[in-house]
């Protein structure tokens, strides 16, 4: 494919996951006429994008090398070590070039990635920028981006962030962003489990849950997310947008990094949500969450 010239320079960027996020990014990058290197532990994710004019490489070491920014969307810190460490993705990035850590992976492990960045690579600069927003939102471009670390990069990651993203927050030091993005999903995972057992109620009541739903329209007791994610559990709706798996492993990052007597409100949603996961509700949706109530 042949991308039209563009009028001001673009870095030229390496995206490490192609799943539902790293997919969703690549595809707004490639539509913005980036050059963009790509890197999948499933390769065959990367062929929608190769259609669309992307590179697609079998080495993670192969896709970093040319790159001005990496984007890491991995799901978990130790598959972000085993590609980025472990089989030298870092080691083969260029000097001077960005890497910029997107996944959810906890403010420990973020830490513990910003000084092995430091000891081997000091000439990369490492971001933290975890993204708040699922499926949708990574599709549309309206992913809020939790930057910290070396902001006086902000102007040369703009343009990347601005196709990926609706706005930017910048932080302070990295681990701010991670940190912020355990909270956010924390909120996130009361209002699911709010909605879920509302939902549950309605029928233990008896009470028509289109009422419930006319009560909560234009109501500030509810927000859109929370009205979406009851709609799609009244519908028996779990086509994954954001996964219960994954909506689980953030709140285990919680009580990983600030305890679980910090929080034992969502350390118990954390129980409930791990026996849905193992129960049969793997790869569905958080609207899984009004399952077995």
């Amino acid at each position: 494919m042949t991308r039209p010239e563009s009028t001001s320079p673009q870095p030229r960027v390496a995206v490490i996951g192609a799943g539902t996020m790293g997919g969703a990014m690549a595809t707004r990058l490639l539509a913005a006429h980036f050059e963009v290197d790509l890197w999948s532990r499933s390769q065959s994710s990367t062929s929608p994008l190769v259609e669309l004019g992307g590179l697609s490489y079998a080495d993670v070491r192969d896709a970093v090398a040319k790159a001005d920014v990496v984007l890491s969307v991995l799901p978990t810190a130790d598959v972000t070590e085993e590609v980025m460490l472990n089989a030298e993705g870092l080691a083969s990035m260029r000097e001077g070039a960005v890497w910029v850590q997107m996944g959810t992976i906890g403010a420990i492990a973020t830490a513990n990635l910003a000084e092995r960045v430091l000891d081997q690579r000091p000439d990369v600069v490492f971001i933290d920028a975890p993204v708040s927003g699922s499926r949708e939102p990574a599709e549309s471009g309206q992913l809020l981006i939790l930057a910290s670390g070396d902001s006086s990069r902000a102007p040369m990651l703009e343009s990347v962030f601005r196709e990926i993203g609706r706005r930017t927050m910048w932080l302070g030091p990295v681990g701010v962003g991670s940190r912020l993005k355990l909270i956010l999903n924390t909120w996130l995972a009361f209002q699911v489990e709010g909605a879920a057992e509302t939902a549950s109620l309605t029928t233990h009541l008896g009470v028509n849950p289109q009422m419930l739903l006319e009560a909560l329209h234009d109501s500030p007791l509810a927000s859109p997310y929370a009205l979406a994610k009851l709609q799609k559990m009244l519908d028996e709706d779990f086509r994954p947008d954001f996964s219960l798996d994954w909506a689980l492993k953030d709140l285990e990052l919680v009580g990983v990094d600030a305890g679980v007597d910090t929080a034992p409100i969502s350390a118990e949603i954390a129980r409930r949500w791990r026996h849905l996961v193992e129960s049969g509700a793997s790869g569905l949706d958080v609207s899984a969450a009004a399952m077995e109530l």
